[in-house]
Formats: structure tokens, C-alpha cells, sequence
């Protein structure tokens, strides 16, 4: 295990390297200032953070017609016995659709913190649901591979220590493995194509089913659209005999 790890980070280390490069020329080009209010030598500052306009209500994460404050799937949903029983959405797209770009794709690390202290903010708000551990949507080998990075695990990262005040909820990356290479969810357009393209994509590790049973489980993603690849990891998860299963994000966009 130690070897593969090696490896993979060794097979990493370029990409790395050049997203340091990048950071680096995005740092000289824009210095660091807040992206809201502008203030100096900080990405976003903490007064932003915590006015950063949450949503009001929340809406039952399947069918997204019933409004739900808690997030929990609404009466007609819970009938077919589905496996994530909650998702929070902490704040409309085209509020955050700019930070989530600059995160993601230009790989400046350092809005993992504030993004993830957002989502805490809106679990806080929405949700009493306190978790035994938190686990990040995995990414594919080799989308960490070109990626370097997994945005879901940085943003948990950030969510476990903003939850509740000094104590810093654990993050398992061990327990939940992507097998399966799929194609982009926003390149596919029907909700059944993205269902069946996850299809087998989540794999629960061996030696962790005694460690999911019976506990109570918070997936962090950034974006989701149909909520397609929460629902299939939580699943998976369900099937290994956790007890409840809770999903928040940043955001949801329409496809």
C-alpha cells in the first residue's frame, strides 16, 4: 500500500509542480486581495464569509419540487426507501460559480477553507445532523493523476473543522474508492444516462464495512446538478450497513 502511495504521488508531483507555477503567476499577476470586498492578503475574508448569502429554504434532494428546510427527502420520496436522507445546498450557482471556477480549475487551493466554512455555515443553519466521520466523493485514479488534487477532499477538510467549535470531525478517504472511469455527469444530459453511467463507479474498501456500519455519514462534494453521483455513493454506502446518510455541497446547478 505504502508503494502504490508512493508512486502515485511521485506520478503526481509534476502536475503539482505546475500548479504551484500557476499559482504563483496568478499570485504576481493579481495580488492577493479578497474576491468580494477586496481587502488585502487574503482570498476571501473572514466579515465575507460569514455575510456570504445562504440559501433561505432548502429542497428535497430527489424529486427538487418540495420545499424542505432541513434538507431531508420530502413524504412521496421517502416511499422508495432511497439511500441519502438529506442534502443541503449551501447558496445558489451564480453566486459562487466564479469562486468554484477559480478553485477547481485554476487551482488556487487556498478557497478550499472559506467554500468548505460556507458549507458548514449551511449545515449549521439547515441540519442538526452530526456525523460520525465525513467522507469526500473520490475521484477516479486517474483523474487525481492529471487533476493532482480531489476538490471534494479539500473542501471536507475544511467542512470537519468548522462543523463544531474545537473539535475537528474525522475525514475518511479509506473507506470509499472510485473502480470505475466514467464520463463527465455535465456532459450527459438525461438523469437516467447519468444513472446508468455510474453504474458500479463506487466500491466500498474490504476491510471497511465494519467501519461504516451503524454510522452516521456526511458526503461533501462541491457542485452537483441531478445529485446522480451523491445518491449512487450513497448507496454503496447504505449497503455496507450505514445507519443515515447526509450529503451538502456548494452548490446545485441546472443542467
Amino acid at each position: 500500500m505504502f508503494y502504490k502511495k508512493n508512486r502515485l504521488f511521485k506520478m503526481q508531483r509534476p502536475l503539482i509542480m505546475l500548479q504551484k507555477i500557476n499559482t504563483f503567476f496568478l499570485d504576481a499577476l493579481f495580488p492577493i486581495a479578497c474576491l468580494i470586498c477586496h481587502k488585502k492578503d487574503i482570498r476571501i475574508c473572514d466579515d465575507c464569509v460569514e455575510k456570504f448569502p445562504l440559501l433561505s429554504f432548502q429542497f428535497c434532494p430527489y424529486c427538487e419540487k418540495e420545499i424542505i428546510i432541513s434538507g431531508v427527502v420530502c413524504g412521496k420520496c421517502k416511499k422508495s426507501q432511497l439511500a441519502l436522507e438529506a442534502l443541503i445546498c449551501a447558496t445558489e450557482y451564480q453566486n459562487i460559480s466564479k469562486l468554484v471556477h477559480l478553485f477547481k480549475y485554476n487551482f488556487v487551493f487556498s478557497l478550499s477553507v472559506p467554500l468548505g466554512r460556507i458549507i458548514a455555515r449551511a449545515l449549521l443553519k439547515n441540519n442538526n445532523f452530526l456525523p460520525d466521520f465525513i467522507i469526500p466523493i473520490p475521484i477516479h485514479k486517474h483523474k487525481l493523476k492529471w487533476r493532482g488534487f480531489n476538490q471534494a477532499e479539500l473542501l471536507a477538510n475544511a467542512v470537519s473543522e468548522n462543523l463544531i467549535k474545537k473539535i475537528t470531525i474525522p475525514v475518511r478517504t479509506d473507506l470509499v474508492f472510485r473502480q470505475k472511469k466514467t464520463s463527465p455527469q455535465m456532459k450527459i444530459k438525461t438523469y437516467q444516462e447519468r444513472l446508468n453511467n455510474l453504474n458500479d463507479a463506487f466500491m466500498i474498501a474490504p476491510e471497511a464495512k465494519d467501519i461504516i456500519a451503524g454510522k452516521n455519514i456526511l458526503l461533501i462534494d462541491d457542485i452537483a446538478t441531478t445529485g446522480a453521483t451523491l445518491f449512487e455513493c450513497a448507496k454503496i454506502l447504505k449497503s455496507a450497513g450505514a445507519k443515515e446518510i447526509h450529503g451538502a455541497i456548494i452548490a446545485r446547478q441546472k443542467i
